[in-house]
C-alpha cells in the first residue's frame, strides 16, 4: 500500500506538512548546494510548513544539520560545507525505503535510534552527480516520498550533457557542434582520442570548450584557444568526470529562460541575458557565484525573439520529460538563430541566481516560487506518472 493511500491520524491531519531540505552531496558542487539550501530555507513559510534540514557530507553521510540558513552563505570567497553545519561528526539520518512509511530516523554510534517524524515532501537542492542526476530521485521513488523537481529519467538526461543533446536533436531542437570522449576511448588510446578533438577543431575552429559531461555550475570547464592548452583542459575536465564533452565556440549572445510547472502546465519566464564579463574568459563558476556577474533581466530582445526563446524553453522542458522547474540556456547566434546549450533541472537558487531573478521579473517572488514548487510536489504521486 502506498503512503498516499494510508489513512491519516488526527495528528497527521492537524500538523503542518514537513519539508525535508536535502543539500550538500558528494559532487564538486557541494558548496553551492549548501548556499542554495540556505536561500530556500530562509524563504520557506514557517507558518505553513515545518522544515527538516538534512545535509549530505562530501563522503556521502546523511547528517542532521542546524536550521540556521544565515550560516549557509559564501564568506571570504569560500562556500560553506555540510561538515561545518552537522550537529554530529558521526550521526546519520536514514529515510525508510518502505513506501508505507515516510519516517526519518537519526542514529549515532552507541545510542538508541531516534525517530524524527514523517516527511511529507523532499526539496532536493543537490547539484551535480549523486543527487541532481536521478540517483536521489530513485531513492525517493522507492521510499514513496514526493519531491520537488524532475523524476529519474529527466534528472539523468539533464545531468548528462551528451544524452541531453541527443534528446534535443531527436525532438528537432537546434544544437551546436559537439564531441564526446568516453573514458574507455581515453584509456584504450589517448592519442587517438586527442586526435579526434584536434580534427574537431580543424572542422569547427578554435577556441573550443572542454568540459565534464556530467557536472554543472561551470565547474571544470576550460576555454582552449589553441593546441597548447588542450592537455591541461582535458586533465581539468577529467578531474570532475572521466567522460568529457568538447564544444565549438558559438559566437553570439548568451540567453537564459526559466520554466516553471503551473497547475495547467509549464510556462516560461521572461528571458535573461548573460553579458560578457570582462574579468573572466566566460561565465564560469567564479563569475556566477563569487564575483556575482550581473545578468540583464529581462533580456533586451525583440518581441519575436522573446516569444521564440520562451517557446523553445518549454519544448526543451517537455522533450526531456521534466517536472517542476528548469533553466534553459541558449545562444543567440550572429545570424539571429537560437541554439540550445543545455537545461538545468535544479538550477542555482541563490539570491543572485538567474532562475529566481527571471521569475521575479515575471511576477513570481522568491517565496512564492519556493511555495509553488513545494505545492506542485505535494500534488504529484511517486511512481509512474
Amino acid at each position: 500500500m502506498s503512503s498516499e493511500n494510508l489513512p491519516q491520524s488526527p495528528e497527521q491531519q492537524l500538523r503542518k506538512p514537513r519539508v525535508a531540505v536535502v543539500f550538500g552531496g558528494r559532487s564538486s558542487e557541494h558548496g553551492i548546494s549548501v548556499v542554495t539550501a540556505g536561500a530556500v530555507m530562509r524563504s520557506i513559510d514557517r507558518t505553513k510548513y515545518d522544515v527538516l534540514p538534512i545535509g549530505i557530507t562530501t563522503d556521502g553521510r546523511w547528517a542532521l544539520t542546524a536550521d540556521e540558513p544565515d550560516r549557509m552563505t559564501i564568506a571570504d570567497r569560500k562556500t560553506p560545507s555540510v561538515e561545518q553545519l552537522a550537529e554530529s561528526a558521526q550521526g546519520g539520518v536514514v529515510l525508510s525505503v518502505d513506501p508505507g512509511s515516510r519516517e526519518v530516523v537519526y542514529s549515532e554510534p552507541g545510542s538508541v535510534p531516534k525517530a524524527l517524524g514523517e516527511v511529507d515532501v523532499v526539496f532536493p537542492v543537490l547539484h551535480g552527480p549523486y543527487g541532481e542526476d536521478g540517483t536521489l530521485q530513485g531513492l525517493l521513488e522507492l521510499s514513496g516520498v514526493p519531491y520537488v523537481g524532475s523524476g529519474v529519467l529527466a534528472s539523468a538526461v539533464g545531468q548528462d550533457k551528451e544524452y541531453m543533446k541527443r534528446v534535443f536533436i531527436s525532438f528537432g531542437l537546434p544544437v551546436g557542434p559537439y564531441l564526446v570522449i568516453r573514458p574507455r576511448e581515453w584509456e584504450k588510446d589517448a592519442s587517438a582520442a586527442r586526435k579526434k578533438i584536434i580534427d574537431f577543431a580543424g572542422d569547427h575552429g578554435w577556441p573550443l570548450f572542454v568540459k565534464p559531461a556530467r557536472a554543472g555550475s561551470s565547474i571544470g570547464i576550460t576555454k582552449v584557444d589553441d593546441l597548447s592548452g588542450l592537455d591541461a583542459a582535458i586533465e581539468e575536465a577529467q578531474r570532475h568526470d572521466p567522460k568529457i564533452l568538447v564544444e565549438s565556440l558559438l559566437r553570439g549572445r548568451e540567453i537564459e529562460c526559466g520554466v516553471l510547472e503551473f497547475e495547467d502546465g509549464p510556462r516560461a519566464s521572461v528571458p535573461a541575458e548573460i553579458p560578457p564579463v570582462s574579468s573572466h574568459e566566460f561565465y564560469d563558476f567564479e563569475a556566477k557565484y563569487i564575483d556575482s556577474a550581473a545578468g540583464l533581466v529581462p533580456a533586451p530582445l525583440t518581441d519575436e525573439q522573446t516569444a521564440e526563446v520562451r517557446r523553445l524553453a518549454v519544448e526543451a522542458f517537455d522533450a526531456a520529460s521534466c517536472e517542476g522547474l528548469v533553466r534553459a540556456d541558449f545562444f543567440l547566434t550572429e545570424d539571429g538563430e537560437f541554439v540550445i546549450n543545455e537545461i538545468n533541472t535544479m538550477p542555482g537558487f541563490t539570491p543572485i541566481s538567474m532562475y529566481p531573478r527571471m521569475w521575479q521579473e515575471s511576477g513570481v517572488s522568491y517565496p512564492e516560487l519556493v511555495d509553488m514548487l513545494i505545492q506542485a510536489a505535494l500534488r504529484r504521486t511517486t511512481g509512474l506518472r
